[in-house]
Formats: structure tokens, sequence, C-alpha cells
């Protein structure tokens, strides 16, 4: 029997858009990482032809990964056609931070009891490795936001999450943010922070939250004021 093709609305035959989607899925996921792990710094032209030719992505889905990372604010629209990565000032990155410290300190402790044990090892195990290198690798960023967002995700909030993802492409874009020069310090804060939700005590949990977010903003006022001239260069290390 011949077999029969699908047909859509209207009698025409059905056209199987899951290609598409699924590159211009693709082309985000890879543009994303290009932006967050500055390998196109903030003010940094976004060339869609360019981009195209290199990430082997066709013009179509790849100009719908950089409408999708404006609206996100990752991308600002420069000039009538063309976009640029969106550089984030220190005001902005200080606010974002403080933002950051009220409402992931009222996450972990809002989540405890409501992460299985399982995932939080899984993570533990996953820091302490990391911990171990000297130097910034895309991992540490993964298992930052892996972190970061364990808690208002396990608590089922979409504002809140959609808040704090917003809140962390601010600290993200910002030029002195990377945590190139504190692996092992960033490794030892977040083992606090999983030790203390593991035991149930909120109120441990919650300091510890808060002193991480508050040594990322120490050390970097250090470097932005120019008292640790040392920290930028660590801070590049790649």
């Amino acid at each position: 029997m011949e077999e029969q093709t699908p047909m859509g609305a209207g009698g025409l035959p059905a056209i199987d858009l899951q290609p598409e989607v699924s590159l211009a899925e693709r082309a985000y996921e890879q543009l994303e990482q290009l932006i967050l792990t500055k390998a196109l710094p903030g003010g940094s032209t976004v060339v869609e032809g360019r981009l195209a030719k290199q990430l082997d992505i066709l013009r179509t889905p790849m100009r719908e990964a950089i409408l999708r990372l404006a609206a996100e604010g990752l991308l600002i629209k420069q000039g009538s056609r063309s976009f640029a990565v969106r550089k984030v000032q220190p005001v902005e990155f200080f606010q974002a931070l403080k933002l950051r410290e009220l409402i992931e300190a009222e996450a972990v402790e809002l989540a405890i009891g409501k992460i299985p044990h399982k995932d939080i090892e899984a993570l533990r195990q996953e820091i302490i490795r990391l911990g171990q290198r000297d130097v910034q690798e895309t991992a540490h960023w993964e298992i930052d936001d892996r972190l970061h967002m364990l808690f208002p995700e396990a608590l089922g909030n979409v504002v809140m999450v959609r808040v704090l993802k917003n809140l962390r492409i601010s600290t993200r874009l910002f030029e002195l943010s990377s945590a190139a020069g504190r692996v092992q310090s960033d490794a030892t804060e977040h083992l606090a922070i999983l030790d203390a939700f593991e035991k149930g005590d909120a109120r441990r949990a919650r300091a510890a939250m808060v002193t991480h977010l508050r040594n990322v903003a120490a050390e970097t006022l250090d470097i932005v004021s120019g008292r640790d001239p040392g920290g930028l260069k660590r801070r590049n290390l790649k």
C-alpha cells in the first residue's frame, strides 16, 4: 500500500518544522555560551552572517537565536539592523548582586527538605572535583548555575526563577565577574552552603549564601577600585 503523505491545514502537505527548530535551539545555545564565557565580551558586535559561518548554522536559525538573546537581555540593538553584546557597568553589577543576595538567601532557606539527597551529593562531588583545578573552565560556570538555581527551582516559584536568571545575566556579563581568580574559594563557599542545607540548618544555610555573594562583591570592588590590581590578571586566566 502506498504511504500517505500527512496533510496539514487546508489540505496542503504538512511541513516538518522540527529540523529548523532544532537548528535555532543549537544556534541559541552556542551563541549564549560564547557570550557567557566572554568569548564574545561586552560591546562586541554580533554579525549574523559571520557567526552562522563560524558555527556552521544557517542564517535563519542564527537570526532567531540573536532575537531570542536580545529579548533575554544578553544582546542589545545597535543601529537599525545589528546587535551587540550588552556591556554591564559596575553599578548594575553590584545592584544585581545585592538583589541576588536577598532572593537566594530566602530561597536556600525555604528549599530545605525539598531536594533529594542524591542530587545534593552529585552536585557536591562535582564541586569538589572542579575545585581542584587551577583556572576557570566552562564547567565552573555550569556548576555555578546549577548550585545557584537549584534552590529557587526546587520551590517551583517561576517568578523567582525568572527574576534570578535575569539578575545572573547581569552579574555574568560584567567583565570582572569571572570566577577565574577564586576557583578554590568558590568551591569552599559552595560546599559550605550545601553542608548547612543538608543538615537542615536554615540560619547557617542562609548565612553561607550571603557570605558567598558578599565575598564575590568585595573582591570585585577591590579590583574596580584599584585596591587589588592583580585581581584582574587572575580573573582573566583561561
